[in-house]
């Protein structure tokens, strides 16, 4: 449970906030009349440049392109319905805030309602418009005082143009809030779904049916609705995931795009990005960051680490290779696999992965470094086998191996790779019905060694979160892959020493 603030730290970081906002917002008061009418005509014609002038101290990076196209269709719709499945650290509720004050101070929306799970949640996601409209230099010099006094409360508040905020929270009656006699014309919906809350499906039910049937009609149907809901996708069935069913526009953006590169790379840093993922676990990254909720697995409880042998003493060796049939998947879709998996007795090893979202040509690189890395450790004959089936083909022939001939010949590596054309049932059937029993029994180990990798634990995180509807499980698809080469190969050569065993038994008798 989060720590309750005092009156002491509210009043602290409330005078922080706004002295940070007198600083953030200096006026020229040499300024003609004249010159300021100008300026500000020509900045409500251009939002993005509104927005930086007025909010210096948020519009701290350029904008992405889908922060840009999210303001073009709020503010060309007065009546519209987005939900905003923006990944953290992408600005949602500051770039909405932003719109909505916007759309405020021009005169085109005057009565705002702020929800969230919890009033007092709803009451401090309200108060950055509270300081900004009471102390933002800025806004007061050019659109006048906002402060109305008494009628300038935490939870509610009206400007004296006339625009009312007013934060509630879920369950609480919204009825009969008007301003004057204009019903509400923006609802903003930030943060309404929690862990605990998603945990329970009747109560979810019972949200969303106070969102329609309280919240929303109190609009009026004359005057366009713009409601904006702000969160992620936090479980598989959540008041944001209905919201977006009925949205004019559900906007999914993770942390890193269909490329796997950042979605706001003038903010935030490839290498930053890897840093925070590397720090938290698999199934938390998703869910955080790339909109994948995932349950806890029931069915690969444990994972088992442990010193492997050398690979060159292993029975079969082979690496497998599971591509995506795009060079553009997005991020909450399939990824791109490399493995190498060994067998001794009846053990299968995981000696190295390579599990991401990545373009053709990262995944033909990876192959090769995983043919390197099994000329390293001395296995011979090195065998690669690449997943090759309807959903691969045409895509095998025309796009990878073109890719690897082209890569080989810079490299000077002729790839002995092999296609793995078997028909494949459904994929969470094959790898529940091969691995599991081996992940059991002790006979699926992990190298203890590749540990804290981050594609390892990406693989981990995927074989743990496992559940027969998980979207993301092509660490496990790969594995299973591999592990069913290698049991091929041991059939093969079972059946080769009995017929040789029979050969030399008849040789004896005659």
């Amino acid at each position: 449970m989060a720590k309750k603030v005092s009156n002491k730290e509210y009043l602290d970081a409330w005078r922080e906030f706004c002295e940070n906002m007198d600083n953030a917002t200096p006026i020229d008061l040499t300024e003609s009349h004249g010159a300021k009418l100008k300026r500000i005509a020509q900045l409500e014609k251009n939002p993005e440049e509104w927005f930086k002038y007025y909010f210096p101290n948020y519009y701290t990076s350029e904008p992405a392109d889908f922060h840009i196209k999210a303001t073009k269709r709020v503010l060309a719709n007065a009546e519209w319905y987005e939900v905003r499945s923006w990944a953290r650290e992408l600005s949602k509720s500051g770039r909405t805030m932003m719109e909505v004050l916007y759309l405020a101070m021009t005169g085109k929306k005057k009565n705002i309602l702020l929800i969230s799970n919890s009033a007092d949640n709803a009451e401090r996601l309200l108060l950055p418009y509270k300081g900004i409209l009471e102390r933002n230099n800025r806004i007061i010099a050019d659109y006048g005082v906002q402060k109305r006094v008494g009628s300038w409360e935490a939870s509610e508040f009206k400007t004296r143009k006339g625009v009312s905020f007013r934060a509630i929270g879920a369950g609480q009656s919204p009825r009969g809030t008007r301003n004057d006699a204009s019903r509400p014309d923006t609802i903003l919906i930030d943060d309404i779904d929690t862990d605990e809350f998603c945990r329970n499906e009747e109560l979810v039910k019972e949200r969303v049916k106070w969102i329609e049937q309280a919240l929303i009609p109190t609009r009026s149907i004359s005057t366009g609705l713009l409601i904006i809901a702000c969160g992620n996708i936090i479980a598989k069935y959540c008041c944001i995931t209905e919201m977006g069913a009925k949205a004019d526009k559900w906007d999914i953006v993770n942390i890193r795009d269909k490329e796997g590169k950042s979605t706001w790379p003038q903010k935030n840093k490839e290498e930053n990005i890897e840093r925070v993922l590397s720090t938290i676990s698999t199934s938390s990254a998703e869910k955080e960051y790339f909109n994948n909720p995932e349950d806890d697995g029931d069915i690969f409880k444990e994972i088992t680490f442990d010193n492997l042998p050398q690979l060159r003493h292993c029975d079969f060796v082979v690496a497998y290779a599971d591509p995506a049939p795009s060079n553009k998947d997005r991020t909450s879709s399939s990824g791109k696999c490399v493995a190498i998996i060994g067998r001794k007795g009846l053990k299968y090893f995981v000696y190295k992965v390579w599990l991401n979202q990545m373009t053709n040509a990262a995944f033909v690189d990876y192959m090769f470094e995983a043919y390197q890395y099994m000329k390293r450790a001395g296995v011979d004959p090195v065998n690669i086998y690449i997943e090759n089936n309807s959903l691969q083909d045409p895509f095998y022939e025309q796009v990878l191996l073109p890719l690897i001939f082209k890569t080989g010949e810079e490299k000077n590596i002729a790839l002995p790779i092999s296609p793995d054309e078997r028909s494949k049932p459904d994929k969470h059937v094959r790898i529940e019905g091969t691995l599991e029993p081996k992940n059991r029994l002790g006979q699926l180990i992990f190298n203890k060694a590749e540990e804290n990798d981050l594609h390892m634990k990406r693989l981990t995180g995927q074989f743990t979160s496992f559940t027969m509807k998980s979207k993301k499980i092509d660490g496990p698809d790969t594995i299973e892959g591999g592990v069913v080469v290698i049991e091929n190969k041991v059939v093969t050569q079972s059946t080769g020493a009995i017929e040789s065993f029979k050969r030399q038994a008849n040789k004896h008798r005659m």
